[in-house]
């Protein structure tokens, strides 16, 4: 795949060793890969993984051939490294009782295919008001973000952020898709109720 000219350009000072390169890295995606591997493993062991994440990316980058994008790759490498950990640990995923969808939970949302029935309405931010009002929305959905479950937050990263398909999501995550689209919807839901709230009141 054609990766984007600064990742092209990130891969290469990586695999050159550049120490600030790996610093860059980490700083822009730790986050995310923590997030990954709470929803994995939970949060006892999510940080111990998220570190081994890291030190393998530091080993393998080198032999990176840009057959994924490099976030894509990355989150791969910390989904195993947290799968792993979870047979060691002889722990069970705390996805096991997830239940089954309800019908009245997306049905008016999302159609068949996981898109809005009725997407947020697209804001004109061409005044400085209008821009402020965005940034709290901003804000309201950040904050939305952090309160999600943390396999909430993992599934909709990887699908709305990540743009990762259902299948991939749910073989990183070790579900299946249908509690991967359970989960996503949930997710968009909390965040869609953020979003009319904030239109209606002007508050999160």
């Amino acid at each position: 795949m054609s990766l984007p000219a600064d990742d092209q350009e990130l891969i290469r000072r990586l695999k050159m060793g550049d120490n600030n390169a790996f610093k860059q890295l980490i700083s822009s995606y730790h986050p995310k890969l923590l997030i990954v591997a709470r929803a994995i493993v939970g949060d006892v062991f999510a940080e111990d993984v998220t570190q081994e994440a890291w030190s393998s990316i530091y080993k393998a980058i080198a032999k990176f051939e840009g057959r994924s994008s490099l976030s894509t790759w990355m989150i791969q490498i910390v989904s195993n490294e947290a799968k792993s950990r979870l047979r060691r640990e002889k722990r069970h995923s705390s996805f096991g009782d997830i239940d089954e969808v309800r019908p009245e939970l997306d049905a008016n949302s999302f159609n068949g295919g996981g898109h809005w029935v009725n997407p947020p309405s697209h804001w004109d931010i061409n005044t400085p008001e209008l821009m402020l009002q965005e940034d709290q929305l901003r804000h309201c959905i950040e904050h939305t973000l952090t309160i999600l479950p943390e396999n909430q937050k993992a599934v909709f990263l990887l699908r709305d952020v990540e743009q990762h398909s259902l299948e991939t999501i749910a073989e990183q995550l070790s579900l299946s898709e249908a509690n991967v689209r359970v989960i996503l919807h949930r997710a968009r839901l909390q965040l869609m109720k953020t979003i009319n709230h904030y239109q209606e009141t002007g508050e999160c």
